[in-house]
């Protein structure tokens, strides 16, 4: 199969979150294609666990580990220096987020973890690794991990969905910028489905017979990468894209067609939804 240039040996690979879920899988994908890897995430123990895992399937892989708490400028920029100082990077992949759990009215310290790291992590990470990727003047990819909740916006975790969103509007505005300047560095959104990463996995001991591995999620984006989607939008095993897509269609049709905001969960309308669908 074809590869976004993004994935060439010997390049820089940057992944926050990188410990664990689809962060170590894109890793791990990225080792395979002999890139050198600076691992980005909170949790030290968890950055060491994957290092092993890591060098156990591809000894010899070039591995730094950057304890980075995304939503701190300053730690970004740390992380910057530190990978720019061994060389060009291919990919920067801002994937460090938390769970929701942040209703309309929920405390204001939870909302503020959960826009601070899944939103300014993004924005720090675009802000300062987008300059240097464009200076490099070599074909590279900044990709970040949305939602779907950030497109559709499921109601009672309100939180997660704004950042969410707002990590669509940053891309896709990331995309039109690098557009515009003649850029050799592409901008995607990943957008997963049900993936059984470490949020499920504080649910659920076994991954659900819905749900994909982050395997199969990077395996997907690699594909789409090479294809040059900006929007790479995944199924799962219960989830199809045409299913997405009506979902999707839905959401903006609320506006276009003056219905009562989030319709697709109003009783008045559930019907409309599911002829809709089915249609």
């Amino acid at each position: 199969m074809n590869q976004h240039p993004a994935f060439t040996a010997g390049r820089g690979a940057v992944i926050t979150g990188g410990a664990s879920g689809i962060g170590l899988a894109t890793a791990r994908h990225c080792a395979a294609h002999g890139m050198r890897l600076f691992l980005a995430d909170i949790d030290q123990t968890a950055l060491e666990s994957a290092r092993a895992a890591i060098l156990a399937d591809h000894p010899g892989t070039t591995i730094e580990t950057i304890i980075t708490d995304v939503g701190n400028r300053a730690d970004v920029q740390h992380l910057h220096d530190i990978a720019m100082r061994a060389g060009p990077i291919g990919l920067v992949m801002n994937n460090a987020g938390v769970e929701g759990g942040g209703g309309l009215t929920a405390d204001a310290a939870r909302w503020h973890t959960i826009i601070d790291t899944n939103l300014w992590g993004v924005i720090n990470g675009v802000q300062i690794f987008m300059p240097t990727l464009m200076a490099q003047g070599i074909p590279a990819a900044i990709i970040n991990t949305g939602s779907k909740q950030g497109i559709t916006m499921p109601p009672g975790d309100t939180a997660y969905n704004v950042s969410k969103a707002g990590i669509k509007a940053v891309t896709e505005a990331l995309a039109h910028d690098l557009r515009e300047a003649g850029s050799s560095v592409t901008a995607h959104l990943l957008i997963p489905g049900f993936t059984f990463t470490g949020f499920t996995k504080k649910h659920v001991a076994e991954k659900p017979d819905a749900a994909w591995t982050p395997e199969q999620v990077v395996a997907f984006m690699a594909e789409r990468l090479a294809q040059g989607d900006f929007y790479i939008l995944c199924p799962d095993n219960a989830v199809t894209q045409a299913l997405d897509h009506k979902r999707i269609a839905w959401a903006a049709g609320d506006i276009i067609h003056n219905r009562p905001a989030l319709s697709r969960w109003h009783k008045s309308y559930q019907a409309a939804f599911e002829s809709f669908v089915k249609s």
